[in-house]
């Protein structure tokens, strides 16, 4: 009697996280459907486990998952739906002074953002405007129109919040700011890299191997 032939889809996730020591199985690397007896044993099945070697990034591609669910099932039909690799990122072990080093990068950030925005004033001589500007509507001379550099001072503030759509971690409203699209942008871009970058990689050693 001929064995039966089942089909089984895989989905495999665009990017994971993972610590080194860690296994990697299939549950974490893609979506499975399954029969039922046979989906438990393939997601629990190991593909590969993060070493110190792998640095920061490591690829694993459906050609991985398909050995290692074919060794398991060798008459099973495989399907692959999507991407055709995930990108694990290796990430450290928390760091003790992590509160500490980002309170750095804010104090840094919080100063250099502040010097640019005195300096772009300093270029355009904006007091020198509010000057003319509160002479102009008052007819009167103010060397400190605190009436208009008190508002214009609130307004960078809140100009930049609705900017980020940010504040703190409450967001306004769903629209993505202009910021997140250049690091989606970005973070796409990265991702290209790497995978083109790991698969030369990975040629590079099949052929020093044979």
């Amino acid at each position: 009697m001929a064995s039966q032939t089942h089909t089984i889809y895989i989905r495999l996730r665009h990017k994971i996280s993972g610590t080194v020591g860690q296994a990697i199985n299939v549950k974490e690397l893609a979506q499975v459907i399954a029969p039922s007896e046979m989906k438990e044993r393939i997601e629990t099945t190991c593909v590969h486990r993060i070493k110190p070697e792998d640095n920061t990034f490591v690829v694993i591609d459906a050609m991985d998952l398909i050995r290692e669910i074919n060794q398991l099932y060798p008459t099973s039909d495989i399907q692959t739906i999507g991407p055709s690799q995930t990108i694990i990122v290796v990430t450290m072990k928390k760091q003790k002074f992590k509160r500490v080093l980002f309170l750095l990068v804010w104090i840094l950030l919080f100063i250099g953002s502040g010097l640019t925005i005195m300096n772009f004033h300093e270029d355009v001589a904006m007091p020198e405007v509010h000057r003319k500007i509160y002479t102009m509507v008052t007819g009167k001379v103010n060397d400190k129109p605190l009436i208009l550099q008190i508002p214009y001072s609130i307004g960078i503030g809140i100009g930049m919040i609705l900017f980020f759509n940010h504040i703190f971690k409450k967001r306004f409203n769903e629209e993505p700011s202009p910021l997140e699209v250049e690091m989606f942008n970005y973070e796409q871009d990265l991702d290209r890299y790497i995978l083109f970058h790991e698969k030369q990689k990975s040629e590079s050693k099949e052929h020093g191997n044979e």
